[in-house]
């Protein structure tokens, strides 16, 4: 489960809003809304993204496409490692001379 978002997602849409319609220094306007400046820089980078206008960000969807292909290769993994571990087991139970029970 994800961790909890230090700012409300309206806060951030109002502050990349503000920062794009205005021209005001992100500094100032996260000043002004008591954001960490860095935090803004950052929701803007990401807005630019996904708008489109930036080459050197994956855009949020592509984000959450690559974590749940990420989660699903790590539990693709495991299940190999258990059938590996299966296939050996029964591997030597073949390979294992049978004997007949003593009377």
């Amino acid at each position: 489960m994800p961790a909890p978002r230090k700012y409300p997602d309206e806060l951030r849409e109002r502050a990349i809003r503000e920062v794009r319609s205005t021209g005001r220094p992100i500094a100032h306007v996260a000043r002004d809304l008591g954001i960490h400046k860095e935090a803004l820089r950052n929701w803007i980078r990401q807005a630019e993204a996904d708008a489109g206008e930036r080459d050197d960000r994956l855009t949020t969807n592509e984000r959450d496409e690559l974590r749940q292909l990420r989660r699903e290769n790590a539990e693709l993994r495991r299940a190999n490692e258990i059938l590996k571990a299966a296939s050996v087991f029964f591997a030597q139970e073949i390979d294992r001379p049978r004997t007949r029970p003593s009377r």
